[in-house]
Protein backbone atom coordinates (compact mmCIF):
# COMPACT_ATOMS: atom_id res chain seq x y z
CA UNK A 1 0.00 0.00 0.00
CA UNK A 2 2.73 2.19 0.98
CA UNK A 3 4.11 4.52 -1.51
CA UNK A 4 7.96 4.91 -1.50
CA UNK A 5 8.01 7.98 -4.19
CA UNK A 6 10.61 10.77 -3.77
CA UNK A 7 10.19 13.70 -1.61
CA UNK A 8 10.10 17.16 -3.56
CA UNK A 9 13.69 18.58 -2.46
CA UNK A 10 12.76 21.03 0.18
CA UNK A 11 15.05 23.11 2.40
CA UNK A 12 16.77 22.00 5.50
CA UNK A 13 14.80 22.77 8.58
CA UNK A 14 15.32 26.01 10.21
CA UNK A 15 13.33 25.37 13.71
CA UNK A 16 12.98 22.70 15.97
CA UNK A 17 10.50 20.17 15.26
CA UNK A 18 8.48 21.20 18.35
CA UNK A 19 8.70 24.88 17.57
CA UNK A 20 7.49 23.94 14.04
CA UNK A 21 4.91 21.52 15.18
CA UNK A 22 3.29 24.02 17.46
CA UNK A 23 3.37 27.09 14.58
CA UNK A 24 1.36 24.36 12.28
CA UNK A 25 -0.77 24.13 14.91
CA UNK A 26 -1.17 27.76 15.78
CA UNK A 27 -2.25 27.77 12.52
CA UNK A 28 -4.50 24.82 12.03
CA UNK A 29 -6.16 25.91 15.23
CA UNK A 30 -8.23 28.35 12.85
CA UNK A 31 -10.59 25.45 12.20
CA UNK A 32 -11.67 23.88 15.87
CA UNK A 33 -11.75 27.50 17.39
CA UNK A 34 -14.64 28.26 14.99
CA UNK A 35 -16.65 26.09 17.83
CA UNK A 36 -16.79 29.45 19.50
CA UNK A 37 -19.11 30.83 17.02
CA UNK A 38 -21.53 28.29 18.57
CA UNK A 39 -22.02 29.96 21.87
CA UNK A 40 -22.47 33.42 20.32
CA UNK A 41 -25.36 32.29 17.54
CA UNK A 42 -28.14 33.93 20.04
CA UNK A 43 -26.39 37.14 19.95
CA UNK A 44 -25.78 36.88 16.48
CA UNK A 45 -29.59 35.83 15.77
CA UNK A 46 -30.42 39.37 17.73
CA UNK A 47 -28.13 41.56 15.91
CA UNK A 48 -29.66 40.56 12.37
CA UNK A 49 -32.97 40.29 13.03
CA UNK A 50 -32.65 36.60 12.17
CA UNK A 51 -35.30 34.10 12.82
CA UNK A 52 -34.42 31.13 14.39
CA UNK A 53 -33.52 28.64 11.56
CA UNK A 54 -32.14 31.12 9.56
CA UNK A 55 -29.16 31.62 11.82
CA UNK A 56 -28.21 28.17 10.93
CA UNK A 57 -27.05 29.07 7.53
CA UNK A 58 -23.72 30.69 9.29
CA UNK A 59 -22.79 27.00 9.95
CA UNK A 60 -23.98 25.86 6.96
CA UNK A 61 -22.38 27.76 4.70
CA UNK A 62 -18.78 27.52 5.82
CA UNK A 63 -19.02 23.81 6.35
CA UNK A 64 -19.86 23.73 2.82
CA UNK A 65 -17.29 25.71 1.56
CA UNK A 66 -14.12 24.44 3.53
CA UNK A 67 -15.43 20.58 3.71
CA UNK A 68 -16.11 20.70 -0.49
CA UNK A 69 -12.83 22.38 -1.03
CA UNK A 70 -10.50 20.05 1.24
CA UNK A 71 -8.98 17.23 -0.95
CA UNK A 72 -8.40 20.06 -3.64
CA UNK A 73 -6.41 22.52 -1.10
CA UNK A 74 -4.27 19.66 -0.14
CA UNK A 75 -3.55 18.60 -3.84
CA UNK A 76 -2.72 22.46 -4.48
CA UNK A 77 -0.01 21.91 -1.47
CA UNK A 78 1.61 19.07 -3.03
CA UNK A 79 2.18 20.72 -6.15
CA UNK A 80 2.89 24.58 -5.08
CA UNK A 81 3.93 23.92 -1.12
CA UNK A 82 2.39 23.08 1.72
CA UNK A 83 3.67 26.48 3.55
CA UNK A 84 2.82 28.96 0.49
CA UNK A 85 -0.82 27.17 0.82
CA UNK A 86 -0.81 27.35 4.25
CA UNK A 87 0.51 31.04 4.53
CA UNK A 88 -2.72 31.95 1.82
CA UNK A 89 -4.64 30.11 4.13
CA UNK A 90 -3.83 32.74 7.41
CA UNK A 91 -4.54 35.31 5.16
CA UNK A 92 -8.00 34.51 4.42
CA UNK A 93 -8.69 33.56 7.19
CA UNK A 94 -7.40 36.98 8.83
CA UNK A 95 -9.46 38.91 6.26
CA UNK A 96 -12.81 36.72 7.18
CA UNK A 97 -12.49 36.60 10.74
CA UNK A 98 -12.77 40.50 10.45
CA UNK A 99 -15.01 41.09 7.54
CA UNK A 100 -17.34 39.05 9.60
CA UNK A 101 -16.30 40.83 12.59
CA UNK A 102 -17.89 44.26 11.07
CA UNK A 103 -20.26 42.78 8.56
CA UNK A 104 -22.96 45.46 8.66
CA UNK A 105 -25.57 43.21 6.91
CA UNK A 106 -26.24 39.61 7.27
CA UNK A 107 -25.74 38.41 3.62
CA UNK A 108 -22.67 40.00 3.86
CA UNK A 109 -21.76 38.32 6.73
CA UNK A 110 -22.66 35.17 4.70
CA UNK A 111 -20.32 36.20 2.38
CA UNK A 112 -17.59 36.62 5.11
CA UNK A 113 -18.35 33.25 6.29
CA UNK A 114 -17.73 31.58 3.09
CA UNK A 115 -14.34 33.53 2.53
CA UNK A 116 -13.41 32.28 5.84
CA UNK A 117 -14.19 28.69 5.25
CA UNK A 118 -11.73 29.00 1.87
CA UNK A 119 -8.97 30.08 4.36
CA UNK A 120 -9.72 27.06 6.84
CA UNK A 121 -9.89 24.73 3.90
CA UNK A 122 -6.43 26.32 2.49
CA UNK A 123 -4.69 26.20 6.34
CA UNK A 124 -6.09 23.39 7.82
CA UNK A 125 -5.68 20.55 4.78
CA UNK A 126 -2.17 21.15 4.72
CA UNK A 127 -1.58 21.23 8.03
CA UNK A 128 -0.64 17.36 8.62
CA UNK A 129 1.58 17.51 5.76
CA UNK A 130 3.48 20.15 7.33
CA UNK A 131 3.32 18.35 10.88
CA UNK A 132 5.40 15.44 9.14
CA UNK A 133 7.67 17.20 6.78
CA UNK A 134 9.60 18.13 10.59
CA UNK A 135 9.91 14.97 11.44
CA UNK A 136 11.61 11.92 9.83
CA UNK A 137 9.75 9.44 8.12
CA UNK A 138 10.05 7.03 11.33
CA UNK A 139 8.78 9.67 13.25
CA UNK A 140 5.48 10.59 11.31
CA UNK A 141 3.33 9.14 13.87
CA UNK A 142 4.33 10.89 16.39
CA UNK A 143 3.81 14.18 14.51
CA UNK A 144 0.18 13.46 13.45
CA UNK A 145 0.09 12.53 16.98
CA UNK A 146 1.14 16.43 17.66
CA UNK A 147 -1.09 17.65 15.19
CA UNK A 148 -4.21 15.62 16.33
CA UNK A 149 -3.78 16.86 20.40
CA UNK A 150 -3.52 20.29 19.00
CA UNK A 151 -6.40 20.43 17.30
CA UNK A 152 -8.57 18.39 20.41
CA UNK A 153 -6.73 21.37 22.61
CA UNK A 154 -8.52 24.10 20.45
CA UNK A 155 -11.56 22.33 20.34
CA UNK A 156 -11.82 22.40 24.20
CA UNK A 157 -10.85 25.94 24.16
CA UNK A 158 -12.94 27.05 21.48
CA UNK A 159 -16.83 26.98 23.85
CA UNK A 160 -14.67 28.24 26.90
CA UNK A 161 -13.61 31.23 25.32
CA UNK A 162 -16.30 31.72 23.38
CA UNK A 163 -18.53 31.90 26.41
CA UNK A 164 -16.18 34.43 27.70
CA UNK A 165 -15.74 36.83 24.99
CA UNK A 166 -19.09 37.13 24.22
CA UNK A 167 -20.34 38.36 27.72
CA UNK A 168 -17.56 40.54 28.14
CA UNK A 169 -17.25 41.96 24.64
CA UNK A 170 -20.07 40.53 22.27
CA UNK A 171 -20.00 38.49 19.27
CA UNK A 172 -18.17 40.04 17.17
CA UNK A 173 -15.26 39.14 19.68
CA UNK A 174 -14.86 35.45 18.79
CA UNK A 175 -14.18 36.73 15.07
CA UNK A 176 -11.83 39.03 16.03
CA UNK A 177 -9.91 37.16 18.33
CA UNK A 178 -8.61 34.82 15.58
CA UNK A 179 -7.19 37.59 13.40
CA UNK A 180 -4.07 38.16 15.62
CA UNK A 181 -3.58 34.42 16.13
CA UNK A 182 -3.56 34.27 11.76
CA UNK A 183 -1.12 37.19 11.75
CA UNK A 184 1.19 35.83 14.32
CA UNK A 185 1.44 32.43 13.04
CA UNK A 186 2.12 33.51 9.48
CA UNK A 187 4.41 36.06 10.62
CA UNK A 188 5.93 32.43 12.20
CA UNK A 189 5.28 30.19 8.75
CA UNK A 190 9.27 31.34 6.66
CA UNK A 191 10.48 29.12 10.18
CA UNK A 192 8.49 26.22 8.09
CA UNK A 193 10.36 24.20 5.72
CA UNK A 194 9.24 25.35 1.99
CA UNK A 195 9.39 21.80 -0.69
CA UNK A 196 10.22 23.46 -3.94
CA UNK A 197 7.46 22.86 -6.56
CA UNK A 198 8.07 19.96 -9.00
CA UNK A 199 6.23 21.38 -12.06
CA UNK A 200 3.32 18.75 -11.76
CA UNK A 201 0.24 19.84 -13.46
CA UNK A 202 -3.10 20.87 -11.62
CA UNK A 203 -6.18 19.18 -12.33
CA UNK A 204 -8.88 21.52 -12.83
CA UNK A 205 -11.95 19.78 -14.37
CA UNK A 206 -11.49 17.03 -11.64
CA UNK A 207 -11.07 19.71 -9.13
CA UNK A 208 -14.12 21.70 -10.17
CA UNK A 209 -16.14 17.81 -10.63
CA UNK A 210 -15.30 16.75 -7.04
CA UNK A 211 -15.88 20.08 -5.11
CA UNK A 212 -19.71 19.80 -7.31
CA UNK A 213 -19.52 16.34 -6.13
CA UNK A 214 -18.92 17.08 -2.35
CA UNK A 215 -21.00 20.47 -1.65
CA UNK A 216 -23.98 19.01 -3.07
CA UNK A 217 -23.32 15.98 -1.02
CA UNK A 218 -22.81 18.05 2.08
CA UNK A 219 -25.87 20.53 1.65
CA UNK A 220 -28.39 16.99 0.78
CA UNK A 221 -27.32 16.24 4.59
CA UNK A 222 -27.84 19.39 5.58
CA UNK A 223 -31.26 20.09 3.94
CA UNK A 224 -32.38 16.37 5.15
CA UNK A 225 -32.76 18.14 8.79
CA UNK A 226 -34.93 20.72 7.73
CA UNK A 227 -38.56 20.93 6.36
CA UNK A 228 -38.28 20.99 2.61
CA UNK A 229 -39.44 18.52 0.18
CA UNK A 230 -37.85 15.36 0.27
CA UNK A 231 -36.88 15.74 -3.88
CA UNK A 232 -35.08 18.81 -2.88
CA UNK A 233 -32.51 16.24 -0.84
CA UNK A 234 -32.18 13.80 -3.29
CA UNK A 235 -32.19 15.62 -6.33
CA UNK A 236 -28.96 17.29 -4.57
CA UNK A 237 -27.46 13.27 -3.68
CA UNK A 238 -28.24 12.49 -7.46
CA UNK A 239 -26.35 15.51 -8.68
CA UNK A 240 -23.25 14.29 -6.16
CA UNK A 241 -23.27 11.06 -7.40
CA UNK A 242 -23.34 12.23 -10.76
CA UNK A 243 -20.30 14.24 -10.85
CA UNK A 244 -18.21 11.95 -8.54
CA UNK A 245 -18.95 9.12 -11.13
CA UNK A 246 -16.97 11.65 -13.62
CA UNK A 247 -14.93 12.26 -11.35
CA UNK A 248 -13.70 8.74 -11.03
CA UNK A 249 -13.61 8.38 -14.60
CA UNK A 250 -11.56 11.38 -15.25
CA UNK A 251 -9.16 10.87 -12.57
CA UNK A 252 -8.67 7.27 -14.10
CA UNK A 253 -6.87 8.85 -17.36
CA UNK A 254 -5.51 11.95 -16.20
CA UNK A 255 -1.70 11.51 -15.41
CA UNK A 256 -1.50 13.40 -11.88
CA UNK A 257 -5.26 12.80 -10.34
CA UNK A 258 -6.00 14.16 -6.99
CA UNK A 259 -7.06 11.38 -5.34
CA UNK A 260 -6.32 7.81 -7.80
CA UNK A 261 -9.78 5.94 -7.23
CA UNK A 262 -7.86 3.00 -7.85
CA UNK A 263 -6.44 3.34 -4.06
CA UNK A 264 -9.89 2.44 -2.49
CA UNK A 265 -10.47 -0.96 -4.71
CA UNK A 266 -7.92 -2.18 -1.35
CA UNK A 267 -10.11 -2.98 1.53
CA UNK A 268 -7.02 -2.00 3.57
CA UNK A 269 -7.45 1.54 2.34
CA UNK A 270 -10.97 1.82 2.01
CA UNK A 271 -11.94 0.25 5.38
CA UNK A 272 -10.37 2.51 7.67
CA UNK A 273 -11.84 5.40 6.08
CA UNK A 274 -15.60 4.22 6.41
CA UNK A 275 -14.96 3.62 9.82
CA UNK A 276 -13.77 7.07 10.38
CA UNK A 277 -16.71 8.44 8.68
CA UNK A 278 -19.13 6.11 10.66
CA UNK A 279 -17.26 6.84 13.92
CA UNK A 280 -17.59 10.98 13.42
CA UNK A 281 -20.75 10.21 13.03
CA UNK A 282 -21.52 8.20 16.15
CA UNK A 283 -19.37 10.52 18.65
CA UNK A 284 -21.53 13.65 17.15
CA UNK A 285 -23.87 12.15 19.26
CA UNK A 286 -21.95 13.74 22.33
CA UNK A 287 -21.82 17.26 20.61
CA UNK A 288 -25.60 16.87 19.27
CA UNK A 289 -28.06 15.28 22.37
CA UNK A 290 -25.43 15.60 25.37
CA UNK A 291 -25.92 19.54 26.17
CA UNK A 292 -29.72 18.31 26.31
CA UNK A 293 -29.44 15.93 28.99
CA UNK A 294 -26.50 17.65 31.27
CA UNK A 295 -29.12 20.51 31.44
CA UNK A 296 -32.61 19.39 31.34
CA UNK A 297 -32.35 16.31 32.69
CA UNK A 298 -28.99 16.51 35.07
CA UNK A 299 -29.65 20.22 35.84
CA UNK A 300 -26.42 21.65 35.14
CA UNK A 301 -26.20 25.50 33.98
CA UNK A 302 -24.59 26.21 30.49
CA UNK A 303 -20.70 26.57 31.90
CA UNK A 304 -21.13 23.41 33.78
CA UNK A 305 -22.88 21.61 31.13
CA UNK A 306 -19.49 22.91 28.75
CA UNK A 307 -17.09 21.98 31.16
CA UNK A 308 -18.32 18.61 30.94
CA UNK A 309 -18.51 18.30 27.10
CA UNK A 310 -15.22 19.54 26.99
CA UNK A 311 -14.01 16.40 28.57
CA UNK A 312 -14.33 14.19 25.78
CA UNK A 313 -11.97 17.12 23.70
CA UNK A 314 -10.11 16.44 26.86
CA UNK A 315 -10.02 12.65 26.19
CA UNK A 316 -8.36 13.32 22.71
CA UNK A 317 -5.63 15.15 23.99
CA UNK A 318 -4.45 12.46 25.58
CA UNK A 319 -5.57 9.88 23.75
CA UNK A 320 -3.20 11.37 20.46
CA UNK A 321 0.27 10.80 22.33
CA UNK A 322 -1.09 7.62 23.47
CA UNK A 323 -1.55 6.44 19.99
CA UNK A 324 2.05 7.28 18.98
CA UNK A 325 3.15 4.93 21.55
CA UNK A 326 0.93 1.88 20.65
CA UNK A 327 1.16 2.53 16.32
CA UNK A 328 4.99 1.05 16.40
CA UNK A 329 4.19 -1.56 19.14
CA UNK A 330 0.89 -2.94 17.91
CA UNK A 331 0.55 -1.18 14.07
CA UNK A 332 -1.45 1.29 12.39
CA UNK A 333 -4.72 -1.01 12.31
CA UNK A 334 -4.94 -2.89 15.02
CA UNK A 335 -4.74 0.74 17.34
CA UNK A 336 -7.19 2.21 14.78
CA UNK A 337 -9.56 -0.18 15.65
CA UNK A 338 -9.15 -0.83 18.65
CA UNK A 339 -10.51 2.87 18.84
CA UNK A 340 -13.15 2.31 16.94
CA UNK A 341 -14.43 -0.75 19.50
CA UNK A 342 -13.91 1.33 22.82
CA UNK A 343 -15.28 4.38 21.05
CA UNK A 344 -18.60 2.54 20.32
CA UNK A 345 -18.87 0.56 23.79
CA UNK A 346 -18.40 3.87 25.65
CA UNK A 347 -21.53 5.41 23.62
CA UNK A 348 -23.71 2.73 24.68
CA UNK A 349 -22.63 2.94 27.90
CA UNK A 350 -23.35 6.70 27.84
CA UNK A 351 -26.85 5.39 26.26
CA UNK A 352 -27.67 3.96 29.63
CA UNK A 353 -26.91 6.79 31.93
CA UNK A 354 -30.25 8.48 33.39
CA UNK A 355 -31.09 11.20 35.98
CA UNK A 356 -29.55 9.76 38.65
CA UNK A 357 -25.95 8.90 37.39
CA UNK A 358 -23.28 10.27 39.25
CA UNK A 359 -20.98 13.42 37.55
CA UNK A 360 -18.03 11.28 38.13
CA UNK A 361 -19.69 8.01 36.21
CA UNK A 362 -20.51 10.26 33.63
CA UNK A 363 -17.56 12.66 33.72
CA UNK A 364 -15.20 9.12 33.49
CA UNK A 365 -17.06 7.60 29.97
CA UNK A 366 -16.93 10.92 28.34
CA UNK A 367 -12.53 10.99 29.06
CA UNK A 368 -12.91 7.47 27.86
CA UNK A 369 -14.55 8.15 24.69
CA UNK A 370 -12.87 11.06 23.91
CA UNK A 371 -9.61 9.02 24.31
CA UNK A 372 -10.58 6.71 22.06
CA UNK A 373 -11.64 9.00 19.83
CA UNK A 374 -7.89 10.40 19.89
CA UNK A 375 -6.49 6.61 19.36
CA UNK A 376 -8.46 6.62 16.07
CA UNK A 377 -7.62 9.72 14.75
CA UNK A 378 -4.25 8.92 14.85
CA UNK A 379 -3.98 5.71 13.66
CA UNK A 380 -6.28 6.50 11.25
CA UNK A 381 -4.46 9.26 9.53
CA UNK A 382 -1.09 7.74 9.90
CA UNK A 383 -2.74 4.76 7.36
CA UNK A 384 -4.00 7.13 5.10
CA UNK A 385 -0.66 8.96 4.95
CA UNK A 386 1.35 5.88 4.63
CA UNK A 387 -0.93 4.84 1.81
CA UNK A 388 -0.37 7.84 -0.70
CA UNK A 389 2.73 8.55 -2.00
CA UNK A 390 4.83 10.67 -0.09
CA UNK A 391 4.48 13.09 -2.43
CA UNK A 392 1.19 13.67 -1.35
CA UNK A 393 1.32 14.54 2.11
CA UNK A 394 -1.70 17.18 1.31
CA UNK A 395 -4.15 15.50 -0.11
CA UNK A 396 -3.52 12.01 2.56
CA UNK A 397 -4.29 14.56 5.26
CA UNK A 398 -6.99 16.33 3.90
CA UNK A 399 -8.99 13.47 2.79
CA UNK A 400 -8.73 12.13 6.98
CA UNK A 401 -10.00 15.82 7.75
CA UNK A 402 -12.70 15.08 4.66
CA UNK A 403 -13.89 12.18 6.61
CA UNK A 404 -14.36 13.57 9.86
CA UNK A 405 -16.45 16.48 8.19
CA UNK A 406 -18.66 14.07 6.49
CA UNK A 407 -19.06 12.22 9.59
CA UNK A 408 -20.21 14.97 11.38
CA UNK A 409 -22.51 16.20 8.99
CA UNK A 410 -23.94 13.01 8.48
CA UNK A 411 -24.38 12.37 12.69
CA UNK A 412 -26.60 15.86 12.55
CA UNK A 413 -28.95 14.34 10.10
CA UNK A 414 -29.02 10.89 11.28
CA UNK A 415 -28.61 11.41 15.20
CA UNK A 416 -31.54 14.22 15.14
CA UNK A 417 -33.71 11.27 13.16
CA UNK A 418 -32.81 8.35 16.00
CA UNK A 419 -33.60 10.78 18.87
CA UNK A 420 -37.21 11.92 17.30
CA UNK A 421 -37.80 8.07 16.41
CA UNK A 422 -36.76 6.92 19.53
CA UNK A 423 -39.27 9.41 21.56
CA UNK A 424 -42.12 9.27 19.67
CA UNK A 425 -45.22 9.18 21.48
CA UNK A 426 -43.50 10.08 24.56
CA UNK A 427 -43.43 13.40 25.99
CA UNK A 428 -40.99 15.65 28.96
CA UNK A 429 -37.59 14.28 30.40
CA UNK A 430 -38.90 10.71 30.44
CA UNK A 431 -39.41 11.19 26.30
CA UNK A 432 -36.24 12.85 26.04
CA UNK A 433 -34.43 10.15 27.56
CA UNK A 434 -36.03 7.19 25.45
CA UNK A 435 -35.21 9.17 22.49
CA UNK A 436 -31.56 9.89 23.80
CA UNK A 437 -31.13 6.25 24.75
CA UNK A 438 -32.37 5.06 21.30
CA UNK A 439 -29.75 7.31 19.46
CA UNK A 440 -26.38 6.17 21.84
CA UNK A 441 -27.62 2.42 21.23
CA UNK A 442 -28.27 2.79 17.67
CA UNK A 443 -25.03 5.30 16.95
CA UNK A 444 -22.53 2.57 19.45
CA UNK A 445 -24.27 -0.23 17.95
CA UNK A 446 -24.15 0.72 14.73
CA UNK A 447 -20.42 1.55 14.78
CA UNK A 448 -19.52 -1.76 16.27
CA UNK A 449 -21.62 -3.90 14.06
CA UNK A 450 -20.25 -2.20 11.42
CA UNK A 451 -16.67 -2.99 12.58
CA UNK A 452 -17.62 -6.29 13.10
CA UNK A 453 -18.70 -6.35 9.37
CA UNK A 454 -15.12 -5.18 8.51
CA UNK A 455 -13.31 -8.97 9.84
CA UNK A 456 -14.96 -10.59 6.56
CA UNK A 457 -11.89 -8.89 4.91
CA UNK A 458 -8.46 -9.78 7.68
CA UNK A 459 -6.34 -8.22 5.53
CA UNK A 460 -7.86 -4.44 6.35
CA UNK A 461 -6.60 -5.70 10.10
CA UNK A 462 -3.11 -6.71 9.49
CA UNK A 463 0.12 -4.52 8.53
CA UNK A 464 1.68 -1.37 9.19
Amino acid sequence: MGSHARLPEQAPLTVRPAIGLAIVGMGAAMGPLDIAVNVALPAITSHFGLPLGEVQWLVICYVLVYGSLMLVCGKLGDLFGHRLVFQLGLILSAVGCAACAMAPSWPLFLWARAGQGIGTALALACGPALSTSLYSEQNRTKALAGFAAGQALASTIGPLLGGVLVQLWDWPAVYWMRVPLALATLALSPLLPSPKPDNRPFDAIGALLLAFSMTSLLLALVLSQRAVPASQPLALVTAAAWALARFVRHESRFEEPILRPSLFADARFTIPNLLSVLANLASFAILLLTPYYLINVLGLSASGAGLMIALAFVGGTAGAPLAARLVPRLGQRPTAFAGVLVVAVSLMALAWTTAGTPLPVLALLLLIEGSAYGLLVVAYTDIVTSSLARRDRGVAGALALLTRTVGVVSGAAVLSALQARGAAGQAGIDGFLTGYRFAFMAAGGGLLAALLFSCLWPRAWFGR
